[in-house]
């Protein structure tokens, strides 16, 4: 009987790193998507991949740490906020994007596996913060202030409150079983447009 044939491992030569990140990143979404967090394992991505173990835990030293960036690798960057002018809209659009990425199989119970886990794998919680939520908090705030500088929003609006007002009621979706089917396109809207109705000024005519 033939052995099953194990990934070749690549070649011994130096390499750019970029180009081995990109490999293990590839191959670390590839094993989280199929077998999401619980089947999640550092040794799957070095088979998977075949760059060395010693490459691998020199650049991501947890197994929380490796999946959320193989995770941010799959999904891209399309939920970053972009400031237009129209701060309703900018929300609005950022919000829909985010509940269409976790609104697919298997992208949204993968994320909130990993939101998970961050629970008890501290390493995996700074990484979230460091490359995820931190990014984005201050991404929102950035675009919140230059709406209150163009006179959108009111000059003592809590810039915080109005975040965590709109991704708080998010998560919440997200992570409660019986609520995420109602995390939808529609929700995305309301959830701004309700946060928003209280703090902005009337567009200034002429």
């Amino acid at each position: 009987m033939t052995a099953p044939q194990r990934p070749a491992r690549r070649g011994r030569g130096r390499r750019p790193i970029a180009q081995v990140r990109a490999e293990v990143l590839e191959a670390a979404a590839s094993v989280l998507m199929r077998e999401g967090v619980g089947g999640f394992t550092i040794e799957k991505v070095i088979v998977h991949s075949g760059v060395s173990s010693a490459t691998v835990y020199k650049h991501w030293p947890s197994r929380g740490a490796l999946a959320l960036d193989g995770y941010l690798h799959a999904v891209g960057d399309e939920i970053a906020l972009r400031d237009t002018g129209d701060i309703r809209a900018d929300l609005v659009r950022g919000i829909t994007a985010f509940v269409r990425m976790v609104g697919v199989e298997p992208a949204g119970p993968v994320f909130a596996q990993l939101i998970g886990a961050a629970q008890t794998d501290s390493e995996l919680a700074s990484q979230f913060d460091q490359h995820y939520f931190g990014p984005r908090r201050r991404q929102a705030f950035a675009l919140l202030e230059a709406a209150k500088e163009r006179g959108q929003i009111r000059p003592d609006a809590d810039l915080g409150v109005i975040v965590d007002i709109i991704w708080g009621a998010c998560y919440i979706r997200l992570l409660l079983p019986h609520l995420t089917g109602t995390l939808t396109v529609d929700f995305a809207r309301d959830v701004v447009h309700q946060a928003l109705n209280g703090v902005t000024l009337a567009e200034k005519s002429g």
